[in-house]
């Protein structure tokens, strides 16, 4: 049935709806779930594609065993914690992994015990419609503009930029070669080439790309991978670097909170004479799959 036709027939429809229930079908039609799945973008779409694609070739947790760092600090939080990949995991999918006893939401609080409690979830990546938050309300039109993504893993920032913004180049830093091969294979199974390009190595060696960066994004980039002190350089690297005036980072979560655990270090960088944080709106993309806590997690800064 071609568009034509579609639209006649739904005029027809709401042309024979009694006239106590129109009111009902129009705020139905406008609101629910039910349509969901005839209402995903093109992009979108593409973007779930490469998620199918990358589940199958990474851990249940998308962790892999040479992160040793990460697991052991996974590990050691005080609340039993699990990572679950936000990009490649959606409610809906963590839903039916829990129902397949794949995965729990909760654990025991009593060994034997019907006492539980929720885990804790961390990601390390952005979830699709983060991404579309991010590129279509957070940032500015980037034509033209470099966007570095630090902790790049399984690429998820360069594809949605690839796909939501029409920036002309988008350079993903990953220090684990696992990480690097799949998005290099994603990279040339979906033709970003052309704007993607993805480099194995830590930001703390690309002094160069810092400098001529329009946009910087780090999503939870240091803590479970790096030792305080190396944080610490990390930051300063950055700092000395990442100067370009008008330039933009965009944090998860706040530069503050991701600062706090190095206090004891006594060598945390300075940020006031450096960034200005920027307010973002984050009651301008509510969809039905929004969950607003994430989406306050996300900063964005300007270089002054």
């Amino acid at each position: 049935m071609n568009f034509s036709d579609a639209k006649s027939n739904i005029l027809q429809i709401l042309s024979k709806t009694d006239c106590q229930d129109l009111t009902k079908l129009i705020s139905w039609m406008k609101h629910s779930d039910d349509l969901d799945n005839y209402l995903v973008d093109n992009q979108r779409a593409i973007l779930q594609n490469i998620a199918d694609d990358l589940r199958s070739c990474v851990p249940l947790e998308a962790v892999f065993p040479s992160e040793t760092m990460a697991i052991q600090k996974t590990q050691q939080n005080p609340k039993p914690t699990v990572h679950v990949d936000a990009f490649l995991y959606d409610e809906e999918t963590v839903d039916s992994l829990c129902e397949d006893g794949k995965m729990s939401r909760n654990f025991c609080l009593t060994c034997g015990s019907h006492r539980t409690a929720p885990m804790e979830f961390i990601s390390h990546s952005f979830s699709i419609s983060e991404l579309q938050f991010l590129f279509l309300h957070v940032l500015p039109d980037l034509a033209g503009k470099l966007v570095v993504d630090v902790g790049s893993r399984l690429g998820a920032v360069l594809y949605g930029g690839y796909l939501y913004s029409a920036a002309a180049q988008l350079v993903g830093v990953e220090i684990c070669e696992e990480f690097v091969q799949l998005q290099t294979m994603t990279v040339e199974k979906y033709g970003f080439s052309d704007r993607i390009k993805v480099i194995h190595d830590n930001i703390c060696s690309q002094s160069m790309l810092l400098q001529n960066a329009d946009v910087l994004i780090m999503n939870n980039v240091f803590e479970y991978f790096m030792e305080p002190k190396d944080q610490v350089r990390a930051w300063q690297f950055i700092s000395q670097n990442f100067l370009k005036k008008g330039a933009l980072l965009v944090t998860v979560p706040s530069i503050q909170d991701a600062l706090i655990s190095l206090q004891e270090t006594n060598e945390i960088p300075a940020i006031g004479h450096w960034l200005q944080e920027v307010p973002v709106d984050y009651n301008a993309f509510l969809q039905n799959d929004t969950d607003l806590d994430s989406l306050k997690q996300i900063h964005l800064y300007r270089v002054l």
